[in-house]
């Protein structure tokens, strides 16, 4: 059996560089189109608690979510990347998620609640 890392084609990380990413979960709080995106997105403002606080982010999520169902939906996100400037807005945390069998973006979320800025371990 081929090993699957090498036929994904990428490179191994070490568990170091792994916990390097600070992944936080957090809930979107607001919802704007963003007609300027090259690709079909919406501006996000998440609450990640009072340690990170709000950070925004551009979201490519356009084909599977509607903004009123957005709203409340705890999601997870990379925050300590450096700021995005993607067009006029400054995108300041990767909101993560992945593509199902159509190419839509699914976003991950905590399976149940879980208190805003808590951390992927």
């Amino acid at each position: 059996m081929a090993d699957k890392s090498a036929k994904a084609g990428t490179d191994l990380a070490s568990f170091d560089q792994f916990l390097k990413l600070d992944i936080r979960c957090g809930t979107i709080v607001d919802v704007s189109p963003f007609p300027e995106a090259r690709k079909p997105a919406f501006k996000l403002v998440i609450d990640f608690g009072p340690d990170i606080g709000q950070k925004k982010s551009s979201a490519q999520i356009t084909s599977l979510y509607a903004p009123k169902t957005l709203i409340g939906r705890q999601v997870m996100a990379v925050v300590n990347f450096p700021p995005r400037q993607i067009g006029p807005f400054m995108s300041e945390v990767l909101t993560l998620g992945v593509s199902n069998a159509a190419g839509a973006i699914v976003l991950v979320a905590p399976e149940q609640p879980v208190p805003d800025g808590s951390r992927l371990h």
